[in-house]
């Protein structure tokens, strides 16, 4: 062999060994298995969508899961069409296509590759009829394709889906969405799903023990259904007695774990009503203690408040509507400002000719209250006015458990606080704290010593009524601004201040919570009407024993 052949040679062998490892790839890929992002093959899938147009429900939902338990992407689109009533069977050759209106005319979309198939008007389409059951089905099939969505939010979505619909069929496909899923809370979220199953489907003692152990550390009113229904139906599935033991132990854990939770919410539902109480009674308490009056205006000063802080933030909205989230930071002085100007002409144009005749004051004050709130319909109308809420007290907390902390209660609970400490910084640091003190102890002696009592009286009741409408500020993100706003609230601000002590502010605070909490571990057992008037039996009761409420103001005047 001459040279010029070993070198024509010895330049082939890397070219050969090229396309022997090209060739070695190509049929590595065509003995590798299909991936379930590929399960249908085109004329498979064409036959499946034409089958949905057949008659039956039983059928059509046996393949709508049959079609969804590979997780073929392509299976999406279709049954999406399905239920937003957008598959239709095209006459001229039987077919099944996703349908476009277009005008008039409406545009075939093939369902195998999603290109345009043709056109045609109305009359060439026959729609497929979606009855209740098989929408149930195509919701529970989608939220199946789901889990393999690449946005985890579709996914998560998918989970609770599955979890809620409990198919057995789906099982297969969400232990390979479990195989996929690189996301640890999320698997962990869909092996409690799967066990769900594996409790309703299991096939055997093992598998079932298995479930329940997993369901048994899970905290949820979900899982207690799922346990509860599995005890209800154990007996007519001859459930083996060990397994039925063992979920009903789950059960118990379950729920005493539950009802922790509900103890919980309970509390937290009770001081998010009694802070409302506290800032709707606190002023009234000020107002009562120094001056002697019953005040049923006082809820009227909480609804000036209110509608307060509607008008200021439609102003800011009309001239600044950048600054739409400050507008309930300049509410709040204004709400001060303009209901503590009302109570002060209030207090020198009708109270302070009414002083020592609590039941005059108590019928000018209800009269008043009525004048108030007919000319609140006059300028605003009778109809509900809405207050939009900042987006940081927009939105909650949702926990596992079913409990749920509305970030707006959350704020007005901390807004309580502030404000009954800044009452209390007034109270005691302020040359007008002191001489209200003094008032409230021993008129005759403050007035003797040089104190002007009835300026004092003044911007007591203006005060008092000026935290009233800071009150309405934070009521009018979470309830109804209208002329009726406060009578709501009235009653259980006079018993707050009643049970706590008159004129006594760490006694308001204290009484509003109490009741607060006591009204809301009542209303599961009484209902919400007969929790009220059981407080008010054990209140009347109370105060049998206690006439000064828990904490009685001290003083020569107060105790004579």
């Amino acid at each position: 062999m001459s040279n010029a052949m070993i070198r024509s040679v010895r330049g082939l062998v890397p070219m050969m060994r090229c396309h022997l490892v090209c060739l070695m790839m190509v049929l590595g890929a065509l003995t590798v298995s299909p991936s379930p992002a590929s399960a249908f093959s085109d004329e498979e899938l064409r036959i499946a969508a034409d089958r949905l147009a057949g008659d039956g429900a039983n059928d059509k939902i046996a393949l709508i899961n049959n079609m969804a338990a590979d997780g073929d992407p392509r299976v999406a689109p279709i049954l999406e069409a399905m239920l937003d009533g957008r598959l239709f069977l095209r006459k001229t050759d039987q077919h099944v296509v996703i349908g476009e209106k277009q005008g008039s005319i409406w545009r075939h979309i093939d369902v195998v590759s999603g290109d345009v198939a043709g056109e045609s008007p109305a009359s060439g389409l026959e729609k497929l009829r979606v009855n209740n059951r098989l929408r149930g089905a195509l919701r529970d099939a989608l939220g199946g394709l789901n889990l393999f969505s690449l946005d985890i939010a579709s996914r998560r979505a998918a989970v609770e889906t599955v979890m809620g619909a409990r198919d057995p069929s789906m099982l297969p496909l969400l232990v390979r969405a479990i195989e996929r899923e690189s996301d640890e809370t999320l698997r962990n979220r869909m092996e409690l799903a799967r066990a769900t199953m594996a409790l309703a489907a299991g096939v055997n003692k093992e598998e079932r023990l298995a479930a329940i152990a997993a369901l048994a550390g899970e905290t949820t009113p979900q899982i207690r259904a799922v346990l509860s229904q599995f005890i209800q139906s154990a007996d007519a599935e001859k459930i083996e007695p060990d397994v039925i033991e063992a979920a009903e132990t789950a059960l118990a854990s379950v729920e005493r774990r539950l009802g922790l939770w509900q103890t919980f919410g309970d509390l937290y539902r009770g001081i998010s009503l009694g802070s409302v109480l506290l800032l709707a009674a606190v002023g009234l308490a000020i107002t009562f203690g120094v001056m002697g009056v019953i005040n049923m205006a006082h809820g009227e000063m909480v609804m000036i408040g209110a509608y307060t802080t509607f008008v200021v933030q439609q102003v800011i909205q009309n001239v600044f509507p950048a600054g739409s989230g400050w507008s309930l930071a300049v509410a709040v002085p204004m709400a001060f400002l303009v209901a503590g100007l009302v109570g002060i002409v209030i207090e020198r144009t009708i109270i302070r000719f009414l002083y020592g005749r609590p039941l005059e004051t108590l019928l000018a004050t209800w009269g008043l209250s009525l004048v108030l709130q007919q000319t609140i319909r006059s300028i605003f109308g009778a109809t509900n006015r809405q207050v939009m809420a900042p987006d940081f007290m927009s939105g909650a907390i949702e926990m596992s458990s079913g409990l749920v902390l509305t970030y707006n209660r959350l704020w007005i609970i901390l807004f309580s606080l502030i404000v009954v400490a800044g009452i209390a910084a007034v109270l005691r640091y302020t040359a007008f704290g002191l001489q209200m003190r003094a008032v409230t102890q021993n008129r005759r002696m403050a007035g003797s010593v040089g104190i002007r009592t009835g300026r004092v009286d003044a911007l007591t009741f203006g005060l008092g009524s000026g935290i009233a409408g800071i009150a309405g500020v934070a009521l009018s993100q979470i309830d109804n601004v209208s002329p009726n706003l406060g009578q709501g609230y009235i009653i259980d601000s006079f018993m707050v201040v009643v049970f706590g002590g008159v004129g006594n502010l760490w006694g308001t605070v204290l009484g509003a919570f109490s009741l607060g909490i006591v009204n809301k571990f009542l209303e599961p057992v009484a209902g919400a009407v007969l929790a009220k008037i059981f407080v008010l039996i054990a209140l009347i009761l109370f105060i049998q024993k206690r006439p000064k409420g828990l904490f009685a103001l001290k003083g020569r005047a107060v105790e004579a």
